[in-house]
């Protein structure tokens, strides 16, 4: 299955297949962000299957790397799967991933339908907020 552009709660998405090339350093990451700009997305989704482990030991410094590279593009950024098993082990990890989500780019949800909960909420905030506005 190739990567999907789509929209959900009208954002522009690009769904990466599990089955993908894995991202094993920030090296790999470019050709992914060439394929979303090429799709006018606004937020791309990595299942946890794409990202090689040392992704998640951030001494080695890849989480960083990789999503820096996605801040630079002003892409955002979702991980979707279960990496309980990751945080249980590393209390850094588990600091990363709990600031992450407090913010509105990089976030790390178990499943599909926690990030379709997270993106419908944002997408209330922003309607609200355009009402506001007017």
């Amino acid at each position: 299955m190739p990567d999907n552009a789509s929209s959900m709660h009208g954002i522009k998405v690009l769904m990466c297949a599990p089955n993908g090339p894995k991202l094993r350093s920030d090296c790999d990451v470019p050709e992914l962000i060439g394929h979303a700009l090429e799709q006018d997305v606004d937020l791309v989704i990595i299942p946890k299957e794409r990202l090689d482990d040392d992704f998640f030991a951030l001494r080695t410094r890849i989480a960083g790397e990789v999503i820096q590279k996605f801040v630079n593009y002003r892409l955002s950024l979702a991980i979707v799967g279960d990496i309980s098993l990751q945080v249980s082990e590393n209390s850094a990890l588990r600091d990363f991933v709990a600031e992450s989500n407090r913010g509105h780019h990089i976030w790390f949800v178990t499943n599909l339908p926690a990030l379709d909960e997270r993106l419908k909420r944002a997408h209330h905030e922003r309607q609200g907020a355009a009402r506001s506005q007017t």
